[in-house]
């Protein structure tokens, strides 16, 4: 009988994102041990195959952690703490911080230490050398615009890319950037975002071409997010003679967004709206028409998967991933990145749709998510990654 895994699913904060919450639960779910370290904001609610191993960002803990496994590694694996002491001085980092985060993971030494945000590899490759496997997510700005935007973060994924035992791509897109810094490509799986399909109950919806056309967007206040295009494409819906809503969740006090707002006169059209409880948003998304997604730079968004689960029409850029998961006319509209005339147009197109056509696209959307973003699936191709870095894999 094969002995559990061990693997270590490391973001820097506990708890994490919420897609990095449900990993968590579900790969423990598998069987498989899962360790978090970092910095404990909150007590976590896990199964108890599940072990926390955080520090409160206060300094008592801080030290509390690091007397902790100063003991434990001085009693019981003095070699490998002389080995990481002598790293830690190699590197000029002997603080007080990188022993906390390190201490616990050479006490623990799981099979896989799995990285979430691409930055932070530099911090973990010396965990190769204590025979632990090191996977990297790849996920939208860590891959896409960053290294291009910062040459010491490229160099450094030019450096470590080709050294990292697995990646997982959440998209074919990024797949490919990340063969641009030396990944192997053998090593890279890209496994799509999964969703809990139990929590997005899809509904068929009641949809009006006489009626203003709902839109909604939802994310934070990010140039990537490209709203200013967004309200363009609104003025020529304007000028289109359609009536419309557009609700921007995320943004509230942008001074050149309220701006171009006010100057293209659509203070009555559009409202921007704080950040808000995820299920407050959910309930945006359901009772909107449609899901803009007008960004410049996503991996897949999570947020255009969630309304095509619920069955709220997507029109999107065709941006990083979405050509993944957006096939025009079938499960949504996909229009050119930085287009506002054609991000107008598709939203005209959508204005005119009869209830039967609306319908159809929106089915088409949900059975997609169904058979290629389940949670399952994600986990499943996840296991996969770990099973095949440790040597249990095909």
């Amino acid at each position: 009988m094969k002995k559990p895994l061990r693997i270590a699913i490391y973001s820097g904060e506990i708890p994490s994102t919420t897609f990095i919450e449900r990993l968590i639960t579900s790969v423990a779910d598998t069987g498989a041990e899962v360790i978090l370290f970092g910095a404990l904001h909150k007590q976590p609610k896990y199964n108890p195959r599940v072990k926390v191993v955080g520090y409160r960002p206060t300094r008592f803990s801080k030290f509390w952690c690091l007397f902790r496994f100063t003991v434990l590694l001085t009693l019981f694996k003095r070699a490998e703490k002389k080995r990481l002491e002598t790293y830690l001085k190699q590197q000029q980092t002997t603080d007080l911080y990188t022993k906390v985060k390190y201490y616990p993971v050479l006490w623990y030494q799981p099979d896989v230490f799995h990285i979430q945000w691409a930055k932070g590899l530099d911090d973990w490759m010396w965990v190769q050398d204590f025979g632990m496997k090191l996977v990297l997510s790849l996920r939208g700005a860590h891959i896409n615009y960053s290294p291009i935007a910062d040459s010491k973060l490229a160099g450094m994924y030019h450096r470590n890319f080709p050294k990292v035992n697995g990646f997982h791509a959440v998209s074919e897109a990024i797949a490919l950037e990340a063969g641009k810094y030396g990944a192997n490509r053998a090593a890279i799986r890209v496994i799509k975002s999964g969703l809990n399909l139990e929590d997005f109950a899809f509904k068929l919806k009641e949809f009006d071409s006489n009626t203003p056309l709902n839109i909604v967007s939802v994310g934070r206040d990010h140039w990537k997010k490209n709203y200013r295009s967004a309200l363009d494409a609104m003025f020529i819906l304007k000028q289109q003679g359609v009536p419309f809503q557009y609700h921007i969740i995320g943004v509230v006090e942008n001074e050149a967004l309220l701006f171009q707002r006010a100057q293209l006169g659509l203070e009555k059209e559009v409202s921007f709206i704080e950040a808000m409880p995820f299920n407050r948003v959910k309930e945006f998304i359901q009772q909107a028409d449609v899901l803009l997604l007008p960004s410049v730079e996503e991996g897949i968004a999570n947020v255009v998967l969630e309304a095509m689960a619920l069955g709220t029409l997507v029109v999107s850029t065709d941006c990083g991933g979405m050509a993944e998961v957006v096939f025009p006319n079938q499960t949504g509209f996909l229009v050119p990145v930085r287009d506002a005339q054609a991000m107008a147009m598709a939203l005209v197109e959508v204005s005119q749709l009869s209830l039967e056509d609306y319908r159809g696209i929106t089915f088409k959307a949900r059975e997609f998510v169904e058979r290629n973003q389940s949670e399952e699936t994600m986990v499943a191709g996840m296991m996969e990654v770990y099973e095949r870095v440790v040597g249990r894999g095909k």
